[in-house]
């Protein structure tokens, strides 16, 4: 594997993802020897827009790269298909304070946000066309076989590589993926006149959500926009998906029907049928850890997952920070804290997702018609949201204490990320 291969500091990462990539910048940063295997011929992110929360951005930041390219902070409402307001999610002035960082959610095109994160990653770290086969622990740690010939040995793998995961599958058994009765409907566009850009709104009708948010594309302001639908594992795609959307749109309050004016849909728009796995109580075995979709796919309610992913490789890297991964013990105590601090978390954010999803997307018209009586007329929603989403990220974010602000207002100074200049090995 080169110069930069020592026993004791080896990780592959199968899969260059944006959790795969954080995990990868962040063990960098610590001094271990990292190499991302990536099937694809380059890494790409698939969709278009994603929301990017406060604890996300603070730890772009530790990478080195500048929240201020991702957008100005916006406020979240949701509102019904009517535009009566049903919440405003508050903005943690606490959080605001520790972290630097002023509201809570940043609109960016997924592209975007993860080429930022490519940039930072040093020259040949990342392995192209190599697709993940299986794996055999050694006494000395861990072989790593694809379907190339490569074989690879190392200390620790990470398995980063998405909702169909080999990695997962070898460590964990089959993922029983089921389809959770949506789909999302991803899409972006330029400026839309008239609109604030400090605000974003998620419209719940009957049985569709049609929501947007500001968002920076290439600095340039826009808007990202979505609907999501009931669907299933057997559904067959609108042949006219544009006419199909507008159709959709017309059942909600201005602006929402504009922004089909203002997209391309050759282009501009990604289809998402979701899918979810039964919870797992644990994300680690042996010398494997798993993080993002490998272990926790989302649906598209309250659980970020890219921004998950992103975390995940994070407190990962942060768990084996000073570890000889040569050490089983030591390997094994840093895993245990990677997934203490979370796998209940993100199982709590994943279901609470799918709860969700469910009530507004699936529920019989008189349970609708109820719902929608009590999300207009009190404050349950608001504090649903506020109190199973909210209170847990927030919690979270304070906890990263390595992250905050100093009494001045400055951020840490990130860490290099720089192969060490160690001796080369086999």
């Amino acid at each position: 594997m080169g110069r930069h291969w020592r026993p004791g500091k080896r990780v592959a990462i199968v899969g260059a993802g944006p959790g795969g990539v954080s995990a990868a910048l962040g063990l960098l940063q610590r001094g271990f020897d990292v190499q991302l295997f990536e099937r694809q011929a380059e890494p790409k992110p698939l969709g278009g827009a994603v929301l990017l929360s406060v604890p996300v951005l603070a730890v772009l930041r530790s990478y080195g790269i500048d929240s201020a390219t991702f957008g100005a902070f916006t406020r979240t409402e949701f509102r019904n298909a009517a535009g009566k307001l049903r919440v405003d999610v508050p903005f943690n002035a606490e959080v605001e304070r520790a972290m630097g960082i002023p509201g809570w959610h940043y609109g960016v095109l997924r592209s975007t946000a993860f080429r930022h994160m490519l940039d930072r990653l040093p020259e040949g770290v990342v392995q192209p066309g190599q697709s993940f086969e299986s794996y055999a622990e050694t006494p000395s740690g861990i072989e790593i076989r694809f379907a190339s010939g490569l074989r690879v040995k190392a200390d620790i793998l990470i398995g980063a590589d998405g909702i169909r995961s080999g990695v997962s599958a070898q460590a964990f058994g089959a993922p029983d993926l089921f389809h959770v009765g949506l789909r999302v409907w991803l899409a972006w566009c330029g400026e839309v006149p008239g609109l604030p850009r400090d605000r974003g709104v998620l419209h719940h009708g009957r049985r569709v959500q049609a929501s947007y948010f500001p968002m920076l594309h290439e600095g340039k302001p826009g808007f990202e926009w979505w609907v999501v639908e009931p669907s299933s594992a057997d559904a067959v795609p609108p042949e006219d998906v544009e006419a199909h959307l507008r159709g959709l749109l017309k059942g909600f309050a201005d602006p929402m029907p504009r922004f089909a004016d203002h997209t391309d849909f050759s282009r501009q728009i990604f289809r998402w049928e979701i899918y979810n796995r039964p919870s797992l109580k644990h994300w680690t075995k042996g010398r494997v850890a798993c993080l993002g979709d490998a272990v926790h796919p989302v649906s598209p309610y309250a659980a970020y997952g890219m921004g998950m992913a992103i975390e995940d490789g994070y407190v990962l890297a942060r768990a084996l920070e000073g570890r000889s991964l040569s050490d089983g013990p030591a390997v094994a105590d840093a895993f245990a804290r990677y997934e203490a601090e979370r796998v209940a978390y993100v199982n709590h954010n994943v279901e609470f997702a799918r709860m969700l999803g469910q009530r507004f997307h699936n529920a019989p018209a008189p349970v609708a018609w109820l719902r929608d009586m009590v999300f207009d007329h009190t404050s349950v929603l608001q504090r649903l949201v506020e109190k199973d989403y909210l209170a847990a990220a927030e919690a979270m974010s304070l906890q990263l204490r390595e992250l905050h602000v100093d009494a001045q207002g400055r951020a840490p100074a990130a860490l290099p990320i720089e192969p060490d200049q160690g001796a080369s090995t086999d």
